[in-house]
């Protein structure tokens, strides 16, 4: 493995137009005839053309780099798309796609009506489920399979297919993974079909990978030593009973002894492993092997390299696993200017100072230390820091155990992994009113990451809670505060959501001030000033929105208009104080979030309802349109969400009867009908 690793680290990156075996690849029948010579040399260049194409588009370029082999292998071996290939979380398919019909579209990756960063069931016959979320990948496979025997059986000309499952070990600390694992046993026929691939790249699950290992692999995948193992455990069943379980137990520890793969065994499936994972001639022989047997479910261990074959990515601390845009040659990442800095951040360096006086706090996070700047607080107070693993469920849990004994837990976990924990934030949380802090990272829309990533329902899913108390930040400053706040709030369940990006650049002091809960703020009182041509408008702002609202209230008092604005920053409970006098004060009041229809402006309508105030002002809800949006920058997606200032303007001038024509055209926005999604 080290002689291949030097050789491939050593050899020069070939540029697009010299790949001469992957340009005869249309498609990946195209591989079923090639010798393992071609294969491997097919192999080296599939990786150039991933690092060249991942380098003018940035993404996730190790975990794409650490399965080149094995993608080969795959499309070589089974018959794609009829046997179904899953790929879990689906960040390292790049290479997958480059042979499955997308390489001419591959520099458009993660770009502006591009190809999704993920796996796309609409994008590719290939792509048969969607994954950007990891772990789902065994369920989604066993049910597959299981449906593939069930056609079978209703049409005779309908062939079983296979059904491949390639999972990270980060993905596989999951417990929806086991989840379906012990059910797979159990399934009934079809599962036989499927395959398991454990992708492992990080974790010392394993015992060296060598040419011992590739023999036990090669010598338990094949079709004879299966027939041995099955006329055994016909042998055995025949003897007396305590002799069987003490054969049985001799076979499974002699195997785990051997090959590390007893849990998997005691969960009904055939392990094989470990492989490997960049010796393509192994690897073929394996498959092969495993594609003929109907002995399963079957885990294939196959140990990678994140990385591989490109020396930057090997040398680099994180394997390369998200990157800029980057120089092929050197590796630099082509990052921009150093900005104000990240709202993550921001939180992370609160919660550290915070943590210096205060030893009951604590922070959990579910695999992402780094994407939620944990780690800042890893390194200074380890002893108070735990990374649960891709286990979200878990880690809302852990923390509520945590809160039931005095201590302040902070758990920060994205928007859209949160959604994986609902039943244990309502039930475990909530319906206990235990105070555990959530730290929503990445809320709102994302940029490249797109739909699957997006941070768009937390308001709402959260808001129906009893006894929830949600903050959102309009800048850095004001996330410092109610990172503050929710370590001093000890009443109940907080969540503090804030944006991907940077923030403002604003002057920050050396702590963050504890705020009054359920109280908003007025940023500019302007409604009924003389001058103004009607009644007057309000701006209710909840989270960074705030300065699409002021630029908005300019553009209003340009046209003698001024508007009052204000900042809501609690989601829940609302100031019904500030609502209630914006809404009798104003003939319009708009609410803008950052959030799905069902959230803030859902709350505060009910409020008006209930007090009879909305027959009083013409109240205009404005969120997220109710449909998903794809990649793009995330300005580019607020103004296709409609939520941009001259959405605002025209909300506001539409919701007095003015005419909001010529708005779009002098600020050089396109205004949506968010009524219908089309453009005008």
């Amino acid at each position: 493995m080290d002689s291949s690793k030097d050789q491939n680290a050593a050899s020069p990156i070939p540029t697009f137009g010299r790949f001469p075996a992957l340009d005869r690849v249309r498609v990946p029948a195209d591989l079923r005839n090639l010798s393992v010579e071609q294969l491997k040399q097919l192999a080296d260049e599939l990786r150039a053309e991933t690092v060249d194409a991942v380098s003018t588009t940035g993404g996730h370029l190790g975990a794409s780099l650490g399965v080149v082999e094995l993608t080969v292998a795959l499309h070589a071996v089974f018959d794609t798309p009829d046997d179904r290939v899953i790929w879990d979380v689906g960040h390292q398919a790049y290479p997958h796609k480059i042979l499955t019909g997308r390489r001419e579209r591959i520099r458009t990756l993660r770009q502006p009506g591009g190809l999704s960063g993920f796996t796309r069931r609409s994008e590719s016959e290939y792509d048969p489920f969607g994954a950007a979320h990891s772990s789902t990948s065994i369920s989604a496979g066993l049910g597959m399979a299981v449906a593939h025997h069930l056609r079978a059986e209703d049409d005779p000309s309908y062939r079983e297919r296979n059904v491949i499952a390639v999972i990270g070990d980060g993905s596989i600390s999951a417990g929806m993974a086991y989840e379906a694992m012990n059910n797979a046993a159990v399934a009934g026929p079809g599962a036989e079909r499927l395959i398991v691939i454990l992708n492992d790249n990080e974790m010392s699950i394993a015992p060296p990978v060598g040419a011992m290992s590739n023999y036990l692999s090669r010598l338990m995948s094949s079709r004879k030593f299966m027939e041995l193992r099955e006329l055994a455990g016909k042998f055995v069943k025949k003897l007396p009973a305590p002799v069987e379980r003490t054969a049985r137990k001799a076979d499974e520890y002699a195997r785990g002894m051997i090959t590390g793969g007893t849990l998997f065994e005691e969960l009904g499936f055939y392990y094989v492993g470990p492989v490997d994972g960049h010796d393509l001639p192994q690897l073929v022989n394996i498959l092969r092997n495993l594609r003929d047997t109907d002995k399963g479910p079957i885990l294939l261990h196959v140990i990678t390299e994140k990385g591989h074959g490109y020396r930057p990515a090997e040398n680099a601390g994180d394997k390369y696993h998200a990157v800029a845009k980057f120089n092929v040659i050197t590796g630099e990442q082509k990052k921009g200017p150093a900005g104000p800095p990240s709202y993550t951040s921001v939180f992370a360096r609160e919660l550290v100072r915070r943590a210096q006086t205060d030893k009951r706090l604590t922070a959990v996070t579910a695999a992402m230390p780094s994407g939620t700047g944990l780690d800042a607080f890893a390194r200074n107070y380890p002893e108070r820091f735990f990374d649960v693993g891709i286990a979200e469920q878990h880690a809302v849990t852990f923390a509520a155990g945590m809160a039931t004994e005095g201590l302040r837990p902070f758990c920060a976990i994205y928007s859209t992994f949160l959604q994986r924990a609902y039943d244990q934030v309502m039930h475990d949380v909530v319906l206990q009113n235990l105070p555990v802090r959530f730290a929503i990272d990445r809320a709102g829309l994302v940029g490249a990451d797109g739909a699957t990533h997006a941070g768009s329902f937390d308001i709402a899913y959260l808001g129906c809670l009893p006894g929830m108390t949600i903050m959102a930040p309009s800048d850095e400053l004001e996330l410092l505060h109610m990172t503050a706040t929710a370590a001093e709030f000890d009443e109940g369940p907080i969540a503090l959501r804030y944006p991907r990006g940077n923030g403002l650049g604003l002057d920050l002091p050396a702590e963050g001030q504890v705020l009054e809960i359920g109280r908003g703020r007025m940023i500019r009182e302007m409604g009924r000033q003389s001058g103004a041509q009607t009644g007057g408008i309000a701006i209710l702002s909840l989270g960074p929105r705030l300065g699409a609202c002021l630029q908005a209230a300019d553009i209003l008092a340009a046209q003698g208009l001024p508007p009052t604005v204000a900042d809501a920053r609690f989601a829940k409970p609302i100031d019904t104080a500030l609502v209630e006098n914006l809404a009798r004060n104003h003939e319009v009041l708009i609410t803008i979030e950052e959030g799905s229809e069902g959230g803030f402006g859902a709350l505060v309508c009910h409020h008006l309802a209930r007090t009879g105030l909305l027959d009083k002002v013409r109240f205009r809800p404005m969120t997220l349109p109710d449909r998903f949006i794809d990649h793009n920058t995330q300005d580019a997606q607020y103004d296709e969400a409609g939520l941009s200032a001259p959405h605002i303007v025209a909300t506001a001038l539409n919701a007095l009867g003015v005419s909001a024509t010529g708005i779009g055209d002098m600020l050089g926005a396109t205004l949506p009908n968010r009524a219908t999604g089309t453009k005008s």
